[in-house]
């Protein structure tokens, strides 16, 4: 697919993650007006609430889009997904008759705040990157050996819907419990190896019922929509508490996502296969379609006071082994009813090259290869003031589709008493 033309200022050029042929959805809110729904288009969001007041767009009775989060949208269907998208498009592809009625009605990005696009129901992540899974087994086990159900099942836990926040929220290093190898007791304390996890995260969008089995194919048509995901890791803490349930405090103190949700069907061009499986899947996660994207992936770190950001990881999504679809058919093959809002992590994202790794953990060695910043600073893990950033695009022919920035600055940890 080539760009598709628009006539708001900024679509049409390659450069913008905006063009027509994205329109991601968005909260947004300006001085004096509070949060409601939007659509990325250029330089400009389109405000729905407005166009919707003004009988220019209309979804549902009784309207949708003057709350703050796109789920009202969600729980409407696919259906009701394809109108609104066809709808917007028509109103804004270049040579469209409605062009004077619609521009008043888009606002500068650059006079927006961004919100949390949609309202979290449950979080769970999944640890569904081959390569990241035998980096951990080889720093924490000696052999990059996978676990024995690795091959077939996509592995995850539930996390903290609570903690999902939206980028540009600053995360506080957490306190917690953690044990050095030679000591007796464990301490308590602000965790020493803050780490970040280089993700994507898929929003359900029509749920499943309680009881009910969905196919893989069925999955991907509940997908409303994709963001980038940055699930904060505590790895001293995760070390000391995981055995034998899993992961807790060390992911429970923060997730930060991406502020435009890009749809699927602004995906569709770039559809890529998950890779040949080592192991025959279970019958139940076949699947008729592609269920990964060629997305562009990149990291980047800038310390406090530095004049630039050092750019740490370049990957891609396509390096996944399981897909959101085949993720989420698993989280209901035992009768886990999905909700709407459901946001399902990827797992840490990073490829056979240690420029495509896609956590500190795994760049640093688990502390034994310090790197250096373009500016001169030494890391092993992540330092206060120090901001980290996680960028995505799609590169079409002369179009991209981009997320916006997934950033987070930590803040030092809260004070213990005395």
């Amino acid at each position: 697919m080539t760009l598709m033309r628009s006539w708001v200022t900024g679509a049409n050029s390659a450069e913008t993650p905006f063009p027509l042929n994205n329109l991601p959805y968005g909260v947004f809110s300006t001085e004096g007006t509070e949060p409601r729904c939007g659509v990325a288009i250029g330089d400009m969001i389109l405000d729905m609430a407005a166009l919707e007041t003004a009988g220019l767009i209309a979804l549902a009775e009784g309207g949708v889009f003057h709350a703050p989060c796109w789920n009202g949208v969600m729980e409407l269907g696919p259906d009701l997904w394809a109108r609104l998208r066809a709808r917007l498009t028509e109103l804004l592809a270049e040579g469209s008759e409605h062009r004077a009625a619609i521009a008043p009605y888009l606002v500068p990005q650059a006079d927006a705040t961004l919100h949390m696009p949609l309202r979290v129901s449950e979080y769970t992540d999944f640890y569904a990157g081959r390569q990241h899974a035998q980096n951990m087994g080889a720093m924490l086990r000696g052999s990059p050996d996978l676990p024995a159900n690795w091959l077939h099942i996509p592995v995850g836990y539930n996390g903290r819907a609570s903690s999902v926040v939206v980028s540009g929220t600053d995360i506080r290093r957490p306190n917690g419990q953690t044990k050095a190898p030679d000591a007796e007791m464990p301490d308590f304390g602000p965790c020493k190896r803050l780490d970040i996890e280089l993700e994507m995260g898929a929003i359900v969008g029509t749920p499943s019922a309680f009881g009910a089995p969905i196919t893989v194919d069925q999955a991907d048509a509940m997908i409303f929509g994709y963001v980038l995901l940055n699930d904060w890791s505590a790895r001293d803490i995760q070390s000391w508490e995981y055995q034998p349930l899993g992961p807790f405090q060390g992911k429970a103190f923060g997730t930060s996502i991406s502020p435009w949700i890009v749809t699927t069907a602004a995906l569709e061009p770039f559809r890529a296969p998950t890779p040949a499986r080592e192991r025959t899947l279970l019958p139940y996660l076949d699947s008729s379609i592609d269920g990964l994207f060629d997305i562009e992936l990149e990291v980047s770190m800038q310390p406090a006071g530095a004049d630039r950001a050092t750019t740490l990881s370049r990957t891609n999504y396509n390096r996944m082994y399981y897909s959101a679809a085949e993720q989420l058919c698993h989280h209901a093959s035992g009768g886990c009813g999905m909700n709407t809002g459901d946001l399902l992590g990827s797992g840490t994202i990073s490829g056979p090259d240690k420029s495509e790794y896609g956590s500190l953990m795994e760049l640093c060695w688990a502390g034994r290869e310090p790197f250096t910043l373009d500016t001169g600073e030494v890391r092993t893990f992540i330092e206060d003031g120090d901001t980290l950033t996680l960028r995505g695009r799609a590169v079409g022919d002369g179009y991209q589709i981009g997320f916006g920035t997934c950033t987070g600055t930590i803040l030092p940890a809260v004070k213990l008493p005395s």
